[in-house]
């Protein structure tokens, strides 16, 4: 009786939807980083971390944020470090390919439900190749990062010796999953210095910057890019986040240089080779990553909007990094120009949106927003010492999973680390993806009423 009562609840857990368990998974992956973090061993001064920093910290690492209220360095042990960074990988590889790879691991026969379901987690567009994806991924990921630490150790064993081996590694990995962690006190002096010491070193700058913008273009776009020599075509996915990601990238250099040209606090000591590194870097982590070149709270006000609109946005679906995703602007954007145009069809490439795609990007943009907007009134109302526009941009860097900070992680009080830290989950997760998860059936049977049209004036 006990055995078929075990048996029965091994079946309950294994018919548990990707989309769940990839939240469930997630959610024990956070819990996990927390305790360790919380532990004498994770901390230099060998004492106890408040539980809701090593929490804020496991959840801003595993959702591959960034967002600190430590500096890494100082604060953490080499234990508390390399805690950090496993959860850096597990995050980034884990919320695409966990729910997929647990089944396997456990011998379970996944479904067409739930396969189509894994497809969606990892984008891929056919469910019969979401093995062999999550192969490639696998040994993509850990190919690239290698490749980074060998450039960046170029750069930092001669400056830094054995440690730069370390920071090499652990700068390639954050890089790459698009986290933004840095041990760079570790090597010079100071706190939160992230990449700012080094615009004068391309190798550092361009390195980290081809790591952030690879890991956020997205596996699907990588195989197909791979595959180009066999098909001499590209899909239609992959040109939507090539062309949207150059123009933000491009945009967001020219915006910061010349914004913050002549600014004595950001670009304005630099010299112009240095200008253009720190300007490119700063457009490239601000869509995804949580490093930064200049310091950011002495940016110019329109700066730090145009900031938070790159923030929101984010990376490509399948990727390292966070945001509404790129494919989900670009949507909007062509569904908007479509509707100014007067067209009943929206069409890019000489290709039509499927008017699912373009609702669900509509939906995704709308509770992405109200989010967004919903917690940083919330945080602005609890702590209202705070400037809106730098818990704006606080609450926008949580969300898109990005890890820029003007300045307030580490003044929070607990409801406002509470308050990101949900936004931080929700962000990585996907706030479609999480109402999806918490739907008592994974799916339902479309309705055979038919409903008269209602119509409404709107504009």
């Amino acid at each position: 009786m006990e055995k078929r009562k075990l048996k029965n609840k091994e079946h309950h857990l294994l018919n548990i939807a990707p989309s769940k368990l990839l939240v469930l998974s997630f959610a024990v992956l956070i819990l996990t980083g927390a305790v360790l973090l919380s532990m004498p061993f994770s901390s230099r001064s060998g004492e106890w971390t408040p539980f809701i920093n090593a929490l804020f910290t496991s959840t801003s690492a595993s959702c591959i944020t960034g967002l600190v209220v430590y500096d890494t360095y100082t604060y953490w042990s080499t234990t508390g470090q390399i805690i950090i960074l496993t959860l850096i990988q597990v995050g980034a590889l884990g919320i695409i390919t966990l729910a997929t790879f647990f089944s396997l691991l456990l011998k379970k026969k996944v479904g067409l439900k739930g396969m189509l379901i894994a497809q969606e987690s990892i984008n891929a567009f056919r469910y019969d190749e979401v093995l062999r994806l999550v192969r490639r991924i696998v040994t993509t990921t850990l190919l690239v990062e290698t490749i980074g630490a060998i450039l960046l150790s170029i750069s930092f064993v001669p400056k830094f010796g054995a440690f730069g081996f370390y920071m090499s590694v652990f700068h390639s990995v954050s890089a790459f999953c698009n986290a933004g962690f840095d041990i760079t006190s570790g090597a010079i002096n100071g706190k939160f210095l992230s990449i700012t010491p080094f615009n004068n070193d391309p190798i550092v700058i361009y390195t980290i910057s081809g790591l952030i913008i690879v890991g956020g273009l997205g596996f699907t776009v990588w195989r197909d890019l791979y595959e180009f020599r066999k098909n001499k075509a590209l899909l239609f996915h992959t040109k939507l986040v090539l062309v949207i990601t150059a123009l933000l990238l491009v945009s967001g250099t020219l915006f910061f240089f010349a914004n913050e040209y002549s600014n004595p606090k950001t670009l304005g000591p630099m010299n112009f080779l240095e200008k253009i590194n720190a300007a490119f870097f700063q457009s490239t982590a601000a869509r995804t990553a949580g490093f930064n070149s200049i310091n950011l709270a002495d940016m110019k006000e329109i700066s730090k909007v145009f900031t938070v609109f790159l923030m929101f946005v984010g990376a490509a679906p399948g990727s390292t990094g966070g945001g509404i995703k790129v494919t989900t602007f670009g949507a909007v954007m062509i569904a908007v120009f479509s509707q100014i145009k007067g067209s009943g069809d929206v069409v890019l490439f000489k290709r039509k949106l499927h008017q699912h795609t373009v609702n669900k990007a509509l939906s995704i943009t709308g509770l992405s927003a109200i989010l967004v907007v919903i917690i940083t009134t919330a945080i602005v109302t609890i702590q209202s010492n705070f400037h809106v526009l730098d818990i704006l941009y606080e609450t926008t860097s949580a969300f898109g999973t990005v890890g820029l900070t003007l300045g307030p992680t580490p003044l929070l009080n607990t409801a406002s680390k509470a308050l990101i830290i949900l936004t931080m989950f929700l962000g990585r997760v996907g706030p479609l993806s999480f109402a999806v998860a918490l739907t008592l059936k994974s799916s339902k049977r479309t309705s055979d009423i038919v409903y008269p049209e209602a119509k409404i004036l709107v504009g």
